[in-house]
């Protein structure tokens, strides 16, 4: 059995061990792999498991790869593979789903806290001397923000959306939900709303939803007129559900006072994207999933996957 990883590096940068899946076969490993369908099919060759990540496997390279069997996404989205095609030609499709809900929760009020706090712009300014020359016994360039009391507007209530509120409810903020199916674990922890009640009331709004055709613009011109001025924005999701130039422009109007992103639309960023020069906006470069605990659920999943496959009862399977 013939196993190749195509993107191998932001998975496993060498903090963790790939020995986990030699047990099924011989595994070749590539840190990168350019988006190009020749090099990709080259790569694939005679191989029989294929493991990407972001590695587009589209039907021009899965036609080109007849000894495809199964293929493994080291992620929870699956947009980068043609699972229609791969169904075509029966071969399943496994993603690994919840291994980052803690960690993405967690990222999103890390985002949050440091809009509110500014935690590391006053370190800095600590370390370059500012507090040992200050006038004062104390100093801070910006408005900080206490966020007990306050309204946090969460679109998409699932796993992830859930565990943002259970912290945002802990820090003392009132916790509404729209977008998802209401729960009786939900509805512990938040009210359920509509769409334009959360917008109008909510001082932060998080977004914890999918990107599908119905959510993709979500965050619009049009959207943005309904929130309340000075609102606070997080999305550590998938970048389409914002138009960017719209919330480039609330932000440098001051509309929306201050937004954190760990995700834009095309990645890596583009140095023409008008969120690298709006005011007020905190951007990381995709990192919400990359604790090392997740990542090794990530890997110990699709191992599960491959041995689910080769046992004839597939596992997480897309399509």
């Amino acid at each position: 059995m013939k196993i190749v990883i195509l993107d191998g590096y932001t998975e496993n940068p060498g903090d963790l061990s790939w020995e986990v899946l030699k047990q099924y076969g011989t595994l070749t490993v590539y840190d990168r792999t350019p988006y190009e369908d020749t090099e990709i099919m080259r790569r694939i060759g005679d191989a029989e498991i294929v493991i990407t990540n972001k590695t587009p496997l589209n039907r021009t390279v899965l036609a080109a790869c007849p000894s495809v069997r199964f293929i493994a996404v080291l992620a929870t989205g699956y947009n980068v593979v043609d699972v229609a095609f791969a169904r075509e030609k029966n071969i399943p499709v496994s993603n690994v789903p919840a291994y980052g809900t803690a960690a993405v929760g967690q990222f999103a009020i890390a985002l949050l806290l440091e809009i509110c706090s500014h935690v590391a712009h006053h370190s800095d300014a600590v370390h370059a001397g500012r507090w040992q020359s200050a006038p004062d016994w104390t100093f801070w360039d910006y408005p900080l923000i206490e966020l007990a009391g306050k309204t946090m507007g969460i679109i998409g209530f699932g796993r992830i959306g859930q565990t943002t509120g259970r912290i945002a409810k802990a820090l003392g903020m009132t916790v509404l939900a729209a977008g998802s199916r209401e729960t009786e674990a939900g509805r512990a922890i938040a009210q359920y709303t509509d769409l334009d009640t959360l917008l109008r009331t909510s001082d932060v709004i998080c977004l914890h939803c999918p990107l599908f055709p119905d959510t993709a613009g979500i965050i619009n011109r049009e959207s943005i007129a309904k929130m309340k001025d000075g609102v606070i924005l997080i999305n550590n999701s998938r970048g389409g559900l914002i138009v960017e130039q719209d919330l480039a422009d609330a932000l440098n109007t001051g509309k929306v006072l201050a937004a954190g992103l760990d995700v834009v639309s095309t990645e890596p960023i583009r140095a023409d994207n008008p969120l690298l020069t709006a005011k007020n906006c905190l951007i990381t470069p995709h990192i919400s999933w990359a604790p090392k605990e997740a990542r090794q659920r990530i890997l110990d999943c699709t191992a599960q996957n491959l041995h689910a496959f080769l046992d004839g009862k597939p596992v997480n399977v897309v399509n």
